[in-house]
């Protein structure tokens, strides 16, 4: 047995660099006071370490009549985070809704991974590494591993 096949797997994480992530800390403050982009809302979740609220810009998406928020980047630090928290909150300008949020299993994603790669393919295309809206059954199955979905219920 070699080395690699002993250890873990590394989760896919793509980190934003460059222009990715200055995009993100300004389309983070534009929602923080009252502007969406494209319906851009900051989420904010705690650190599942420092306790502190984490902020980072999301794409609130809307498939089958519920709403889930969507990793395109993969297993970064906010979804570490919302699996310890359990919830978090949105934000866009003076408008706070708070959720409580779980993990969709992995055999349940495709569909929504389909639905959001239709509104925001154009966007994250090159987080999903070739998969598109158009690809097949199998295709998605295999990518939503790496896709994160959380289903999220806004508290009244």
């Amino acid at each position: 047995m070699t080395v690699n096949e002993s250890a873990p797997a590394q989760p896919y994480y793509l980190a934003p660099a460059g222009f990715s992530a200055r995009f993100n800390l300004i389309a983070g403050w534009l929602a923080r006071h009252g502007v969406s982009l494209l319906g851009t809302a900051e989420l904010s979740v705690r650190g599942r370490s420092s306790g502190r609220m984490q902020r980072i810009p999301v794409h609130p998406h809307r498939h089958g009549g519920k709403q889930y928020l969507v990793s395109a980047r993969g297993h970064g630090q906010w979804v570490r985070n919302m699996r310890v928290a359990g919830g978090g909150e949105l934000r866009v300008g003076r408008g706070l809704s708070r959720f409580t949020a779980v993990e969709v299993p992995v055999a349940e994603r495709p569909e929504v991974l389909r639905s959001y790669l239709k509104k925001w393919g154009w966007e994250v295309k090159g987080y999903f590494r070739g998969v598109t809206a158009d690809a097949s059954a199998e295709e998605l199955a295999a990518a939503a591993p790496d896709h994160p979905v959380f289903l999220i219920s806004v508290e009244r």
